[in-house]
């Protein structure tokens, strides 16, 4: 029978893909790990590789094609078999999940509950305090080490880095035009290297602390299923035990995907996120495969500590999920930073190199070219961690590993649920899994909780920082809604202009007849903290003339957003209507 390739859920709130380049031909012979097809999504661009072998016997999403998840891209399998026809229309954007069962109070108070929660990140931790605070008796088994990849190897260790990097351009692009002016300049990079773990260290001990007092039970080792509801945990001291509960919240994250790229797996110097925060010395020169949210924060800190970064990318844009306005200006800055990209150039293999490792690629125009550095950071997605689990036998529905939910976060299987990273088609960020976590909690003691996600934000760390929440004006196009809209540059604004420079935009979108906020997209000093009010005002359905009616403080950047909604209205002040 014909494997039906469909489109994955790659990335950051993934509705839909394009296809950037079929690989593979009608035709061409297919082996398991073949590269087939290259996609775009609203965060990378990803490789997809083929889990059967045969011929491509008939390609149904050209290029240039919007495929939604799940909807079908191709067909494999042997010279003759029957296939089927269109891909999946448009309009069908979320994947068609399995309904679970509607949340039904338990039978007992919940005081009486018991709950297991595997995985002690951002998602586990938030869901076994919640669930202790609601009175149930709680258990939280994990393997390697409290507060997850965020906590340790992701989005805190990054910032650190990412904030020694902002200092040393502060005072190296604006100091001496603001009077700071300083002589020899240095960057002890193990020093920021142990700021960076020892800000890791104690926000770990805190998560423990918090255990503590909300009397959770910590058990350090690694759970699998053997039957539906039933575990058993391999402990750290290397007996196992059998344990069950009422209920059971799955939160085991994500982990770095490693690409079939030829040569990479077997050269020391390349690396991917958890190795590019642990480098014990500064390399003079870093190639980053991927033009994505991970890649381009570390290259943007590298860079600034004085690596050469050269940045490949198969695609020919570089953070698709960002409004295009914010990209143009975030890119020309990294190129103010030195860092030179290479677009439309997808990577052939990694070859040895006398000074670390070459990358060697097929730029736009077909021709082989190679890029050489001390290291070569990979950077192109993560993938559900679950492969321990043994999700087979727990009987749970799943995408390729990725568990599926509804929107209270059961699964299939009645009192499992799965939050964070590991589940299908969510956003991949702590601030999602922590929700979701409290959601799954509540759920399982009895109150009626619901995962909306219209309000999550997206933050990226580039210099400058730039975040995202709501609707784009893609978006906006693509479902036919009438808009207007707003926009505010940092430069007008006196806070910024003190920060960085006034460099950055604030962007608004409302729906044209009530002015409701469908989105905000903001690119500069504080940006990332600035996109709450944005996640706010959707929440509330709040409209351009309430923000008008707020009072924001001056001197501050949150005016940007107060002027970018009165230029919607053709109301500004300090800008031109």
């Amino acid at each position: 029978m014909a494997y039906e390739l469909k489109m994955p859920q790659l990335g950051l709130t993934m509705e839909e893909g394009t296809v950037s380049k079929w690989i593979k031909k009608e035709g061409d012979a297919v082996k398991v790990g073949d590269v087939i097809v290259e996609i775009t999504t609203d965060k990378l661009t990803n490789e997809v590789v083929s889990e059967t072998e045969g011929v491509m016997l008939k390609i149904v999403a050209q290029e240039g094609d919007d495929i939604p998840v799940m909807g079908t891209l191709a067909w494999i399998g042997q010279p003759g078999e029957a296939v089927g026809g269109a891909a999946a229309p448009a309009a069908e954007a979320a994947p068609v999940v399995p309904f679970a069962p509607a949340p039904v109070a338990p039978a007992k108070n919940a005081a009486d509950t018991s709950i297991i929660v595997v995985g002690g990140g951002p998602g586990g931790y938030v869901a076994a305090i919640r669930a202790a605070q609601l009175g149930a008796k709680v258990t939280l088994v994990e393997k390697q080490h409290l507060g997850g990849t965020c906590l340790n190897i992701g989005c805190i260790p990054t910032k650190c880095l990412l904030h020694s990097a902002e200092l040393i351009e502060s005072i190296k692009n604006e100091g001496k035009e603001i009077g700071v002016e300083v002589e020899g300049l240095k960057v002890n990079f193990p020093q920021i290297i142990k700021h960076k773990n020892d800000i890791s260290n104690k926000l770990t001990s805190g998560v423990a602390g918090l255990l503590k007092m909300n009397k959770v039970k910590k058990v350090d080792g690694e759970a699998s299923f053997t039957a539906p509801g039933k575990l058993s945990v391999k402990k750290a001291d290397g007996s196992v035990e059998e344990m069950t509960a009422d209920a059971i919240i799955l939160a085991t994250g994500s982990v770095n995907a490693q690409p079939p790229i030829p040569g990479l797996k077997e050269n020391p110097n390349c690396i991917d996120s958890t190795g590019a925060l642990s480098l014990e010395t500064l390399p003079k020169s870093m190639v980053v495969i991927g033009g994505g949210v991970i890649g381009l924060e570390l290259a943007c800190a590298y860079a600034a500590f004085g690596t050469k970064i050269t940045v490949v990318e198969a695609m020919a844009s570089m953070l698709p999920m960002l409004d295009g306005d914010l990209t143009k200006i975030g890119v020309e800055h990294m190129k103010k930073m030195g860092m030179e990209f290479n677009l439309e150039c997808p990577v052939q293999s990694i070859e040895p190199s006398a000074i670390g490792a070459k990358v060697v690629c097929k730029n736009k125009a077909g021709e082989t070219v190679a890029f050489e550095g001390e290291k070569v950071l990979y950077a192109l997605g993560r993938k559900a961690n679950t492969a321990s689990l043994n999700l087979e036998a727990a009987k749970l529905d799943n995408d390729r590993g990725r568990i599926i939910v509804n929107d209270r976060m059961q699964t299939n299987v009645p009192g499992v649920y799965a939050i964070g990273d590991c589940v299908f088609g969510k956003a991949q960020l702590a601030h999602t899994a922590s929700v979701m976590g409290e959601v799954a909690a509540e759920n399982i003691c009895g109150h009626d909780a619901i995962y909306d996600e219209r309000t999550n934000p997206t933050c990226v760390y580039i210099e400058p920082e730039a975040a995202s929440v709501g609707l784009t004006e893609e978006k906006c196009k693509a479902m036919g809604i009438e808009y207007k809209v707003g926009k505010f540059p940092m430069s007008a604004n006196g806070k910024a202009l003190i920060l960085n420079g006034g460099e950055g935009l604030v962007k608004i979108i409302a729906g044209k007849e009530y002015g409701e906020i469908l989105g905000m997209h903001i690119i500069g000093p504080r940006a990332t903290d600035l996109i709450a009010e944005g996640a706010l005002a959707i929440a509330e359905e709040m409209t351009l003339d309430e923000i008008i009616a707020t009072i924001h403080s001056h001197p501050t950047v949150t005016e940007t957003m107060r002027e970018a909604a009165l230029q919607a209205e053709k109301r500004a002040i300090h800008t031109k209507n």
